[in-house]
């Protein structure tokens, strides 16, 4: 994208303003970004967590979030799925149950758009430990649901191209 994606805007609302708003409205709280430029996204209301693990990857950036958010489950989405709904949201939560992390589904499995367990925590920890950085290499270690989502909410932008005209 050649900037912080976070801060790119999509009909004028930056990109993780966006993705906040769709985790408040589904009620989650509280909503905060890990990493990335703080004063930029609590200019937009967004706390910020200082990642643990800057720039190691979404494990990292998992273990980060379930720290913050101890002893609660966390639902983790990137900044760059503008589109997010609050539904999709909303269905991650609701099938939480005993899995120790709940995953949206679309034509493939969409790792940063999940619930993760506290329960996880061990698990995430030591692949990370381990050299592991790819969520989809932990979800195999992990009781793990899916949950069916609408292609357009997990609709990612990662290129000047793949924002809307």
């Amino acid at each position: 994208m050649g900037r912080d994606k976070a801060i790119v805007e999509v009909d004028g609302v930056a990109m993780a303003a966006r993705v906040a708003a769709a985790l408040r409205v589904a009620g989650c709280h509280p909503v905060f970004a890990v990493g990335g430029d703080q004063p930029a996204l609590e200019a937009m209301g967004i706390e910020f967590v200082t990642d643990l693990h800057p720039g190691e990857g979404p494990v990292g950036g998992v273990i980060t979030a379930l720290k913050a958010c101890a002893p609660s489950a966390v639902v983790v989405v990137a900044c760059d799925l503008p589109f997010l709904t609050a539904d999709t949201v909303s269905a991650l939560v609701e099938a939480a149950n005993a899995a120790q992390a709940v995953v949206a589904v679309t034509d493939r499995v969409q790792p940063m758009c999940a619930l993760w367990s506290q329960s996880a925590f061990d698990v995430l920890r030591r692949e990370f430990d381990a050299g592991e950085r790819r969520l989809l290499a932990v979800l195999d270690q992990l009781e793990t649901r899916q949950i069916p989502a609408n292609p357009q909410d997990l609709a990612n932008v990662n290129t000047p191209d793949d924002l809307p005209q």
